[in-house]
């Protein structure tokens, strides 16, 4: 779990990916035949092979902030990159990028600044960042309008008997763990696999749209995380309980023939899984689906507590089963997959 932690500690913001792809590109270079940056960012990944052409695809970006605007004492107020929940952000440190120096700030409101009791749930406009600096200081630093801001990494740790990793992206540096192991052990598989790191999920699924198009592939598979529903007396997705196979979530159907695929391979090697039927949430799947004259996809997600929040929980247990499921399929895939 070494890799999967350099990855958590490493930035990449939606529309900000550049040190996320630099490392993702660094690990899988010398599993795959070659790699490449299309013109929106994604970072493509490809085995070359024989039929059947297959796209396994995981974003690399996470969400954040960025500078939206900055008074005379220096109060720099953001807007959100991605879906957060507001009330998890006060209190917590962040660090502002700038041309020529970074920042490092902590997100509070007037209220707790002044000692008053805060008697209701801040909205987004009454957060600011201070880091110590007015807004002259900050502009020697670089800091303007339009600035990212993000979470502070270097926080990876392991809790539970050492089992639970939590840090902040693992939506969803998880995914792109899965594929880097992938890649490495699926390097002598005949098959043509495509694996794509795409960008922006958290705003658009833009990424997921290129690349979908460009490589047109005969049926794809989106790694990611989903929410866990554990705290409930009949839980569905919960840590420990394996890898999640979407049948629906906001925006997106499963493929049914990619899925039972998928619980096949999980039935005959005793693989335990999870199915991810919700009216919540969204993944690249939707945008790979309609792509061209539509592509089978479906999404295969590892659950997270405390998703989108600053800092998640995750079962590396989870992880493992998501990689021995994928490895296992993806040695005997179908060459066609309709419905």
């Amino acid at each position: 779990m070494e890799l999967l932690q350099k990855l958590l500690n490493s930035y990449g913001v939606s529309g900000d990916e550049g040190e996320i792809r630099d490392l993702v590109q660094k690990e899988i270079k010398k599993y795959v035949d070659e790699t490449y940056i299309d013109k929106v960012g994604n970072l493509i990944a490809h085995k070359k092979g024989t039929a059947p052409r297959i796209m396994l695809a995981a974003h690399m970006d996470e969400i954040g902030l960025i500078v939206k605007r900055i008074n005379q004492k220096g109060k720099i107020v953001f807007s959100t990159i991605g879906g957060i929940d507001i009330s998890t952000l006060i209190g917590q440190r962040v660090v502002v990028q700038g041309d020529k120096k970074e920042a490092v700030g902590v997100i509070t409101l007037d209220a707790l600044s002044s000692g008053d009791p805060v008697k209701e749930l801040p909205k987004i406009t009454d957060l600011f960042i201070d880091t110590g600096l007015d807004k002259e200081q900050l502009a020697k630093s670089g800091i303007k309008i339009g600035n990212y801001i993000r979470f502070y990494g270097n926080d990876c740790c392991f809790a539970g008997n050492g089992e639970f990793i939590c840090g902040k992206a693992l939506d969803n540096r998880v995914g792109c763990y899965v594929l880097i192991e992938l890649a490495k052990l699926l390097q002598k598989e005949k098959h043509d696999i495509y694996y794509v790191f795409t960008v922006e999920e958290e705003v658009s699924s833009y990424g997921a749209t290129t690349s979908a198009y460009s490589i047109s592939p005969v049926w794809a598979i989106v790694i990611d995380t989903t929410t866990t529903d554990d705290v409930y007396s009949t839980p569905t997705r919960s840590l420990g309980g394996g890898p999640c196979i979407t049948i629906k979530d906001a925006t997106t159907i499963g493929n049914k023939c990619v899925n039972k695929w998928l619980e096949d391979t999980a039935k005959k090697n005793n693989i335990p899984i999870q199915y991810d039927v919700s009216e919540y949430g969204a993944t690249d799947a939707l945008t790979i689906s309609v792509s061209r004259g539509g592509i089978p996809t479906t999404a295969v997600s590892v659950p997270v507590r405390n998703i989108h929040t600053v800092i998640g929980m995750s079962d590396t247990n989870d992880i493992k089963n998501t990689i021995k499921l994928l490895q296992l399929a993806l040695r005997k895939p179908p060459k066609v997959c309709l419905v």
